[in-house]
C-alpha cells in the first residue's frame, strides 16, 4: 500500500484549515430600573442565516436566536430568554489556555448544553450551579452574560464565574477578569455603549433601540456588521428583533403567545422588508461560503508547494536553465509566500470583509502577506512576457514550462479574486 505522500496530507491540512472560521464580534447590555430588567444583544456575524426559534423542552419554555447551523443539533444559539425571565448571549473572546483537569463534567454537544441551561434554570444562581458541574473552559473562545429578571447577571469565562448586581452593565468581545478598562476601551462597541450610558438609564424600547443603534457595527467595505440586534424584556417576556442594523423596522414576539404554538423556527431575514446592504453579503463570494472558491485555493495552495518543490530539487541539482534561470529560482520564494497566503485565506474569514490592507493584531506574518497581491499583481506584465519567449525560443523543458505557465494562468485567476474581495483597495 502506498503511504500517502507530503502533497496529499499539506492538501488535507488547508481543508481542514478552512473549516475554521474566526470568531464573530459582538456586544450586550443588561439594565436595571425598578422591577424591570431589559437585555440587549447585538450578533455581528458575516452568516446570512439568522434564525429565532421557540422550544418547549423541559422546566421552562425558551426562544433562542443564532445563525450558525449545528447540523443535527439545529442552529447554535447565540442569545436567548426563558419562560422565567432568564436570558443570556455569547460573545466571541480571548482567553489564554490554562493547561489543567478539571474533573468535572465534559461538554459533549455544546449546542444542547447552551439550550439545556435556558430549558432548566430559573436564574443566574441556578446557572451558576449547574455550570460549575461541566468543565466550561470548553468555550475558551467566548464570554456569556445570564441575566435573571431581577436585573442580576452572571459572567462566564472560560476559567470564572463572576456574580453582580450593576444597574446597567456592558460586555463585549473580551473576558472581564484579564480586560483592563483602558483596554476594553479600544473596543468602539464598548466604548460608546458606557458612554451612552452615562447620559442616562431607561428601560423604554426607544431608549434601548438607541442604545443597541449606537453599539452597532457597519463596515464600509460591503456594508456588513450587525446581523441581528435583540432586546429582550425579562418581566413581560417580549423579544423585538431588529435585522442588520436597520433600526426602523422591528418585529416583537411574545415569548407565552409563540410557545403555545408549538415548537417552530423562523428565518428572520423573511420577517423584514427587503434589505439592499443584506443581499450585498448574500452575494458576496468566499472560501469560506463557496465551494468553489474554496476548491480553488486549496488546490492553489498544492500548485504551489508542487512549484516550489519542483524548482528547488532542479536547484539542487543544478539543473537550472542558463536563459531564465533566475525566474526558476524566483518561482522558489514565490510560491513559498503565496502558499503561505493560500494557508491565510483559508483561515480567518476577517480577511474578506475588514479594509485593505488587512491586519491583524498580535500576527506580523498574516499582516505582511496582505501586500503579497500587490507582489503578484506587479510580476504578472514580466511573467507573460517570460512566457511567451519560453514558448517561442522552446527554452526550458517542456515540463517546467508548462508548470510555469500553468502558475501564471492561477495568478491571472488569483488576481482577478483579490480585486473582487477588495484587496486592492488600499487609497
Amino acid at each position: 500500500m502506498t503511504k500517502p505522500s507530503f502533497s496529499f496530507w499539506a492538501t488535507l491540512f488547508f481543508i481542514l484549515l478552512g473549516l475554521v472560521q474566526s470568531a464573530w464580534s459582538c456586544s450586550g447590555y443588561k439594565i436595571t430600573v425598578g422591577d424591570k430588567t431589559i437585555v440587549g444583544c447585538n450578533e455581528d456575524a458575516w452568516r446570512a442565516t439568522p434564525h429565532i426559534w421557540f422550544e418547549n423542552t423541559g422546566r421552562f419554555g425558551a426562544a433562542f436566536t443564532g445563525s450558525r447551523f449545528d447540523g443535527p443539533h439545529g442552529y447554535a444559539p447565540q442569545a436567548g430568554m426563558n419562560e422565567a425571565g432568564l436570558a443570556f448571549e455569547r460573545l466571541a473572546s480571548y482567553h489564554p489556555k490554562i493547561y489543567k483537569k478539571s474533573g468535572k463534567l465534559a461538554i459533549i454537544n455544546p449546542t444542547q448544553y447552551l439550550k439545556d441551561i435556558l430549558h432548566k434554570c430559573k436564574d443566574v444562581e441556578e446557572v451558576k450551579a449547574y455550570i460549575s458541574e461541566f468543565d466550561y473552559s470548553y468555550f475558551i473562545g467566548d464570554v456569556f452574560m445570564y441575566v435573571d429578571k431581577s436585573g442580576q447577571y452572571l459572567i462566564v469565562e472560560p476559567y470564572k464565574l463572576t456574580l453582580g448586581n450593576d444597574t446597567s452593565y456592558v460586555i463585549s468581545n473580551f473576558c472581564p477578569s484579564i480586560t483592563s478598562v483602558q483596554q476594553a476601551h479600544h473596543l468602539a462597541r464598548y466604548r460608546n455603549g458606557v458612554d451612552f450610558l452615562k447620559q442616562k438609564t431607561d428601560t423604554s424600547l426607544a431608549f434601548c433601540t438607541a442604545l443597541s443603534d449606537t453599539m452597532h457595527v457597519c463596515r464600509s467595505k460591503i456594508g456588513d456588521g450587525t446581523l441581528l440586534t435583540t432586546i429582550w424584556d425579562l418581566k413581560e417576556g417580549k423579544v423585538n428583533l431588529y435585522f442588520y442594523h436597520d433600526y426602523k423596522h422591528a418585529v416583537e414576539f411574545d415569548l407565552k403567545e409563540e410557545l403555545e404554538k408549538g415548537d417552530h423556527l423562523m428565518a428572520i431575514q423573511n420577517l423584514f422588508p427587503p434589505n439592499n446592504e443584506f443581499k450585498k453579503l448574500e452575494n458576496y463570494k468566499t472560501p469560506k461560503n463557496y465551494l468553489p472558491i474554496g476548491i480553488f485555493i486549496v488546490a492553489s495552495g498544492g500548485l504551489f508547494l508542487f512549484t516550489s518543490l519542483f524548482f528547488s530539487i532542479l536547484w539542487i541539482l543544478r539543473k537550472i536553465s542558463n536563459r531564465y534561470g533566475n525566474v526558476q529560482l524566483v518561482m522558489i520564494p514565490l510560491s513559498l509566500l503565496l502558499l503561505y497566503y493560500m494557508y491565510v485565506l483559508s483561515g480567518s474569514i476577517n480577511v474578506f470583509y475588514l479594509p485593505a490592507p488587512y491586519k491583524e493584531e498580535g500576527n506580523f506574518l498574516v499582516s505582511m502577506s496582505s501586500y503579497l497581491p500587490f507582489l503578484l499583481l506587479m510580476l504578472t506584465g514580466p511573467f507573460y512576457i517570460i512566457n511567451f519567449k519560453l514558448w517561442k525560443g522552446h527554452l526550458w523543458g517542456l515540463f517546467a514550462r508548462c508548470l510555469f505557465t500553468f502558475n501564471s494562468l492561477v495568478y491571472f485567476v488569483l488576481i482577478g479574486f483579490f480585486f473582487y474581495w477588495h484587496f486592492y483597495d488600499v487609497f
